[in-house]
């Protein structure tokens, strides 16, 4: 075996962080995750930097955001011209293949002009639209349809285990593209394979969604079984690897693009600031990520790609906008941001700015947000305390004693904002309301938050 590893990435679609036993999901979801996260190196606190299906993959094939790959939102296809994955590990001597759903194309079947440089291709552009939980469809490197027998997700773990076997020997990165645990588009719901539903109704709830409603007392049956025959195929995928001795000599990344809120946050599942729709489980395993516990810090997926070719041993890009994990992981570096950037389309033109104790978001409320990737002006929208209030029920924005926490968010975002190659905007501050009864900083906490350690 070659020196370089071989890299599994194990792609998910709409998969909240806390399905996952290590969040503290208490149904028993996903063991074969939690044993990856525990023995390998798990992301506790890892965030999408967009939170639609095709800007998050464009930012994920590239290391770029989505404002600078061009694909701010759905139905923009990657410009054959932009530099992927599997253009960086192919020109390093790997076989490189693509198996389900793509999304960053113009329709399908795929062209080989807009396959991101993949050479082996087994997948659709849009996997909901052709395929159903039942019925998978897929086109293959001649353009050809390919019908394979089974449940979905098992039919594509099934397509991953006989490439990893084809190329055993040889080095190889795979990407694999799960569609659930998203919903069937056709008719709106999450249909998980035959009696895996049944076992969910009627038992735990997220406590966002338990507060909210939306369609979760409908949809969570179906949405954790999904989640559970994903981890039972990531399961059999690290079986297969094992079993031809290449489990010690590959890497396996676990992900999402973006998570799930059910209707609560606004008309459909994703595209909002909250951690139900940005925050994702991660982990990875193998060379490098062996024993490296947990990283508390926040990482976005915009730092995958570069945390992937660094692991490899493949240089990085400078003009990668994320960072690479590695020299965390090695402790020669302790510069990593306190805080993660969020773009959001489609449903608002409008940007956001995670740290470990706050949410602040704002909005262009007269924005085309289909057609607008980034506006002049601003306004905020969304402040939560992460502290007191986890589960963002409670939005600060404009509560008079905020202001200050605000002032120093919107700077931070508006740096952010530079960063990404966008233009600077001006953010408008919300109207000021008062102070709810029992709700303010102490001075402590104002002190602290600049800079101070005590009263003096």
């Amino acid at each position: 075996m070659a020196d370089q590893p071989n890299v599994v990435v194990f792609f998910t679609d709409q998969q909240r962080w806390d399905t996952t036993g290590v969040h503290g999901n208490p149904l028993d979801l996903t063991p074969n995750f939690d044993r990856l996260a525990t023995s390998g190196t798990h992301l506790a606190n890892f965030f999408t930097c967009q939170p639609v299906c095709g800007p998050a993959r464009s930012a994920l094939q590239t290391g770029l955001y989505p404002t600078t790959t061009g694909c701010f939102r759905n139905t923009i296809p990657l410009s054959g011209e932009t530099r992927t994955l599997a253009h960086h590990f192919g020109d390093a001597g790997y076989t490189t293949g693509y198996i389900g759903k793509w999304h960053l194309a113009s329709g399908d079947p795929v062209g080989p002009d807009e396959r991101g440089g993949y050479q082996y291709w087994l997948a659709s552009n849009l996997l909901e639209f052709v395929s159903d939980a039942y019925d998978t469809v897929l086109f293959d490197g001649d353009m050809q349809r390919v019908k394979l027998p089974g449940y979905r997700v098992d039919a594509l773990a099934d397509a991953a285990i006989r490439y990893i076997d084809a190329n055993h020997d040889r080095r190889f990165f795979l990407f694999l593209s799960f569609l659930e645990p998203h919903h069937q588009n056709h008719r709106d719901d999450y249909p998980a394979r035959d009696g895996y539903a049944e076992r969910y109704a009627g038992r735990w709830m997220p406590p966002d969604l338990g507060a909210l409603g939306g369609t979760a007392h409908r949809h969570l049956p179906g949405y954790f079984g999904m989640v559970r025959r994903l981890d039972d195929a990531l399961g059999r995928v690290m079986d297969a690897l094992k079993s031809l001795g290449l489990a010690d000599d590959t890497i396996v990344l676990f992900t999402s693009d973006h998570g799930c809120h059910f209707k609560t946050r606004n008309q459909e599942y994703k595209r909002s600031c909250h951690d139900a729709s940005i925050r994702v489980p991660a982990a990875l395993t193998g060379p490098g990520f062996d024993s490296g516990g947990q990283v508390r810090k926040l990482v976005s997926l915009i730092d995958l790609p570069p945390t992937l070719l660094d692991a490899a041993g493949i240089g990085v890009p400078n003009n990668m906008q994320g960072r690479s994990l590695m020299p965390v992981l090695n402790r020669t570096d302790d510069t990593w941001p306190d805080d993660v950037f969020v773009q959001i389309s489609e449903a608002e033109t409008g940007r956001a700015i995670r740290t470990a104790r706050w949410k602040y978001a704002v909005t262009a409320a007269d924005a085309d947000a289909w057609q607008q990737p980034h506006a002049e002006r601003y306004t905020e929208a969304h402040l939560y305390d992460l502290d007191a209030d986890p589960y963002e029920l409670e939005n600060l924005v404009g509560v008079e004693a905020f202001a200050g926490v605000c002032d120093e968010l919107r700077g931070r975002l508006l740096a952010r904002i530079r960063a990404a190659g966008e233009a600077e905007p001006v953010i408008e501050p919300a109207p000021p309301r008062p102070t709810p009864g029992q709700r303010g900083q102490t001075p402590g906490e104002i002190l602290k938050r600049r800079g101070f350690d005590k009263l003096r």
